[in-house]
This record gives C-alpha cells, structure tokens and sequence, in this order.
C-alpha cells in the first residue's frame, strides 16, 4: 500500500538512546534539556535567532491570534488546512477570506487591500505546501494599514526566500512537527519571532503566563512540548539531508515523467523549496475522480489537500472564491515521501498517465 505520506522513522536504539537521557534526568516535561538542545539544533539549522517548539503546530496560530487579532477581522486565504481558519474562530476572531494566486496557490496579494475594513487587526497567510507567499507585498500592506502578520508555515520548514528563513517575516511565524512533515517530532511545532518583546510574550502564553514558579505574567495556555517528543525530533535530525535529497528524487521523478497537462504549481522565484507535497491539478473534477479510484484499485492513497474551499464550511460566513474553489475540486497530492522506491513511483505515473 502507497499513501500520500509515511512518517520518517529514525532508528529506534537511536531514539531510545534520547529517552534514556529523559529516563536518567526523571525529567520528561517543562522544558527539559532535550527541549532545549532540540532548539538548538533547530536554531542553527534554520538560520533563525528565537524559536520556541510546542506540543503541536495549532497551538502557536492560537496563541498568535490572542496575542496580535484582538478579537477583530483577520484576513487570511480559504485555500489550507482547516487549523488556520478553525484557529481563527476559535480565538473569537472573524475570517475574512481572500481569494487565492492560481499560479502560486497563496493568497492573492492584489485582492487583500480591498477587503481591509476599520475591524481588521491583522493578515494570517499560509505558505501553502512550502510556497512562500508575495512577502514584500503583503508587509508593505500590513504596514500602511497597521495590520500584523501571522504566517502559517506549518509546511515551510527549511524554506528560504532570497537567502533568509521564510520564518523570520511577519510579526509571527509557525510551523507544524507533525508526524506526516518532513521534520517531526510526532506531534509539535514551533513558533518564531524577530521582535525580542513579542516573543517574551510567546514565550509565557505557552507555559501559563509563567514568570518564574509563582509569579505570571500574564494570560497562558498548555503549548509546552514533551521530551518525548524532543527526543523523536533529535532522532529524526541527523537524517534531514537524507530525507530533503530523497524526497527531490521523488519530485524530480514526477516532473520528468507525469503527462504534461496536469497543473503543477510554481515555485515562487527566489525561494530555495523543501520538498513537501506534490500537488497536480486536473482539467476537471471528474477526471481527478476516475484517476483517484483507478490509483486506489492499484492500493496507491493520494489525498485532496486541501478540500473543501475553507469559505464553504459550515462556520465561515461563506463568501464566494471562485479561485480557491475551483482549485480545491481539482487538485490532487501525490505520494511523497522520503526514500519513495522508484517501482512504486513508476507505478504511480504509469496509473495516472494511463487514465487521463
């Protein structure tokens, strides 16, 4: 069976050997020093002066939308996993969509002027499957309008544009540890910020408000990461060359051999790409359809990420994007993953090609 994605498993003695550590200290939670050397190693990695890792890639989007959406409009994209709008209504805010580039799959920067109102507080983007959004646009808006920016990059982890980390732009940036990213910790995330006050504020909103033992500073939630779970991250970090490389054998493989009609999406210039998801898009629905069902025939799951348009769902006010939504019914994610077996690969291409 081949589906869309399978988690990276490192070595198991080597993740034992992490929870040892754990094991041996009696410290397996409150930011212990697997925690704090996983930061570390992230730090480094991803060229970046301030991150803090959670317990999972929602979490930071909650706490960025109390801290910077005061309750307002937040524009964001109706193209994206169902976290980021979720987050938003969750955190008593209101979604205001914005329909979406065809090309790129982001937010469309030309369309967000128009829908800013006196109630908009700030713009939450996603870089959609690693694809960096139009960032010098939407920061010369954000900042003729007074708007913050919150970035969903839960799938943009390593992603540059013009030599700089994608997560040093906006006011906020987060990112998902999921098991099914590239780096994972099995459940996590992170979140990332430039601005030294703002992030002393991420920092407490994810231990409780905590200043110290007995004193808060404020207003906070439950977002610490175990060490369970930093251990999982450590284990998976020496293997990131091998898991980028192996997953562009895949993505090359799709380019070189995948019938040329199907839409891929276009990889914003000047931004170095991870890798993440492959996504094609079909002339119509009902061709998707019948390629979906002769892959499954074959055991071979892809997965319509993302689907359905986020401005069709039940508790959004259900504005019309006619981009998002004719995108959203077309589009198909195909398996990738690391050290994919060029057989399977083949045979993935060869049923796609055969029913178009």
């Amino acid at each position: 069976m081949i589906n869309v994605t399978r988690t990276f498993l490192p070595p198991i003695d080597a993740y034992q050997q992490f929870v040892q550590r754990a094991w041996d200290k009696q410290w397996l939670t409150n930011r212990g020093e697997l925690v704090l050397e996983l930061e570390e190693k992230l730090k480094g990695y991803l060229s970046v002066n301030n991150i803090i890792i959670t317990n999972n890639g929602t979490v930071p989007l909650q706490i960025a939308l109390k801290l910077l959406g005061n309750g307002g409009e937040i524009i964001t994209t109706p193209f994206s996993y169902v976290a980021t709008t979720a987050a938003i209504v969750w955190e008593n805010c209101t979604p205001v969509f914005v329909d979406i580039d065809p090309v790129h799959f982001t937010i469309d920067e030309t369309k967000i002027e128009a829908a800013i109102t006196p109630r908009t507080t700030a713009i939450l983007a996603t870089h959609v499957f690693g694809n960096p959004c139009h960032l010098e646009a939407i920061e010369a808006i954000a900042k003729k309008h007074h708007l913050k920016v919150i970035y969903d990059a839960a799938h943009a982890f390593g992603v540059t544009y013009k030599g700089k980390s994608v997560f040093d732009f906006g006011d906020v940036s987060t990112c998902s540890f999921h098991a099914t990213k590239l780096f994972h910790t099995g459940e996590g995330g992170a979140m990332f910020c430039t601005d030294a006050a703002l992030f002393h504020k991420l920092f407490y909103s994810h231990n409780f408000g905590h200043n110290g033992p007995l004193a808060f500073h404020g207003l906070g939630v439950n977002g610490k990461i175990s060490e369970l779970q930093a251990a999982m991250g450590l284990a998976v970090f020496p293997h990131l060359a091998e898991i980028i490389a192996t997953r562009k054998f895949a993505v090359d493989f799709y380019d070189n051999h995948l019938n040329s009609q199907l839409q891929r999406m276009k990889i914003r210039e000047g931004v170095h790409w991870n890798y993440s998801y492959y996504p094609v898009i079909f002339e119509h629905e009902t061709t998707l359809l019948a390629v979906m069902e002769a892959l499954n025939k074959e055991s071979i799951f892809p997965r319509r990420y993302f689907y359905p348009s986020l401005n069709t769902i039940d508790y959004t006010a259900g504005q019309s994007m006619p981009v998002s939504e004719s995108i959203a019914a077309r589009i198909l994610c195909l398996p990738l993953y690391a050290n994919m077996d060029a057989a399977d690969l083949q045979r993935i291409v060869s049923t796609i090609n055969e029913n178009l």
